[in-house]
């Protein structure tokens, strides 16, 4: 069996004072990360979306196979046309597809099924897993663990844009299969996420939310 290439994992090698630090800070420059719905038109170079994609390809995924394809929309008459699909999905979930507990449990964020961000913010990035591959040939291949490794890409993804100063939230209409078919993406691939890009509006404004304990969110076996 060929095990294939390895190199030296080069890892910093950092005080365990070091470490504590960087995980206090970086929990509370995290802790500051919100779900923003007000998208000011400011332009974002493409070189700042490309290096966040790339971050995102660097998860791990089952059997490195990286399943995912990251579609970037910036086109105006794109964006409008999703936007027109999605909210058309949204307006029917909104009004008979939600249940009475799921509307009642969105009242503390505001939502509704009008979603202007997919027009005003400068970029749309929508994630596509990969159910599988083709071969040269044109054969099927294998991909592993589709599911937990796009969702791990996508998280590396959010928490770049946070890191690189732009907003997002994650949106997910449901169906979904009309990303596909406006973007004219191949059999194997089914949207994911779609994540509104940008710059936030000076008068940007979230819900006043508070996140669990600790304790309510962990288990320790000591």
């Amino acid at each position: 069996m060929n095990a294939g290439k390895h190199i030296l994992y080069k890892g910093e090698q950092l005080s365990e004072e070091e470490v504590q630090k960087r995980s206090t800070a970086f929990f509370q420059f995290m802790d500051k990360r919100r779900s923003v719905r007000f998208f000011s038109e400011q332009p974002v170079p493409k070189v700042i979306i490309e290096n966040l994609i790339k971050t995102a390809s660097s998860a791990p995924s089952g059997a490195h196979k990286q399943p995912w394809t990251f579609c970037v929309i910036s086109n105006p008459s794109v964006k409008s046309e999703i936007r027109k699909a999605a909210e058309k999905e949204e307006y029917l979930s909104y009004n008979g597809r939600m249940s009475e507990e799921w509307l009642d449990d969105l009242k503390a964020i505001g939502t509704d099924w009008h979603k202007p961000f997919l027009e005003r913010a400068p970029y749309l990035i929508i994630i596509f897993k990969k159910a599988y591959d083709f071969n040269e040939d044109g054969g099927k291949s294998k991909n592993y663990y589709v599911n937990e490794s796009v969702g791990i890409a996508a998280g590396f993804l959010i928490t770049a844009i946070h890191q690189a100063g732009l907003a997002t939230l994650t949106h997910t209409p449901s169906p979904m299969n009309f990303l596909e078919k406006i973007l004219n993406r191949p059999k194997n691939e089914r949207a994911f996420l779609l994540l509104p890009v940008g710059y936030p509006t000076a008068d940007a404004t979230v819900p006043d939310l508070e996140r669990k304990d600790l304790e309510e969110i962990s288990v320790w076996f000591e």
